[in-house]
């Protein structure tokens, strides 16, 4: 399993009019590529662009729709110097972006809303992320219930493993996310986030995508999403203290120099 010296920032490029903390602020293609441009500047590493919001009680769109939303966005920043990935349940995006220069897919469904995308991705040679959900994100949050949420995720996410190996995908090219905010309460998103260290036992790089969600509003008083910044920021650091190798997240500078000022207290010597 590849190690990477710091976390990989993953700056958000939602292409869409109804995600739950940007939806339709970045939804012209003009704006989306200087938003990923500004990202980029800040010091992404990643740039995860998506056309098809996955926010709890999300209709889902077609896929022509959703290429239209992306593939512009994806061509325009090929040369931007970082990795594209892709943030797609469908095969025929994955595909399209593919195709469009993207080389990183990121599926909420981990592989399973569609039936040929196991095979693409084994064909691709891609690195993959598979994250855990439960149910439809219209329905997701829902009274979602667990026994218990930390080894029921880690389950789903272990069978998913190996369902991708079987299909041909490298364990090294696989990335599991344990699906905050996806189908979990505030005390579900917590109970993961503690559990970061026994998820990466699994032998996965892991992403972490807590930016901005629900649970960081509910626990800061915040009703407005883009106000999660401070809070996001310390979900992340807590995550890249627990191992997370990627951090999905809106708000690229401040934790980039939340994650510097935290590494070079670690590595200062006395």
């Amino acid at each position: 399993m590849q190690e990477f010296q710091r976390p990989q920032l993953m700056g958000i490029v939602n292409v869409t009019p109804d995600s739950f903390s940007d939806g339709g602020v970045h939804f012209d293609t003009a704006m989306a590529l200087a938003h990923a441009r500004r990202l980029v500047e800040e010091g992404a590493d990643i740039l995860d662009i998506g056309g098809e919001s996955t926010r709890p009680g999300a209709d889902p769109i077609s896929i022509d729709e959703e290429c239209a939303r992306v593939i512009p966005v994806i061509e325009g920043c090929r040369d931007l110097g970082v990795t594209l990935s892709i943030d797609t349940r469908k095969t025929a995006v994955m595909a399209a972006a593919v195709a469009a220069g993207a080389t990183f897919i990121n599926d909420v469904s981990a592989l399973e809303y569609d039936p040929d995308s196991l095979a693409f991705v084994a064909g691709s040679g891609l690195p993959v992320c598979l994250m855990h959900h439960i149910r439809d994100p219209k329905t997701m949050q829902d009274n979602p219930v667990y026994d218990d949420v930390l080894k029921e995720v880690i389950a789903y996410l272990e069978a998913r493993i190996e369902v991708c190996e079987a299909a041909g995908i490298s364990r090294d090219l696989i990335l599991i996310d344990p699906g905050i905010g996806f189908g979990k309460t505030v005390d579900h998103n917590l109970t993961l986030l503690r559990g970061l260290a026994e998820i990466r036992r699994l032998g996965c790089r892991v992403l972490l995508g807590a930016s901005r969600k629900r649970f960081i509003g509910t626990i800061t008083n915040e009703p407005i999403a883009a106000n999660r910044t401070a809070g996001s920021v310390a979900a992340a650091l807590y995550g890249a203290a627990a191992g997370a190798d990627i951090l999905r997240v809106h708000d690229v500078r401040e934790t980039r120099a939340a994650i510097d000022v935290w590494q070079a207290i670690e590595a200062a010597s006395f």
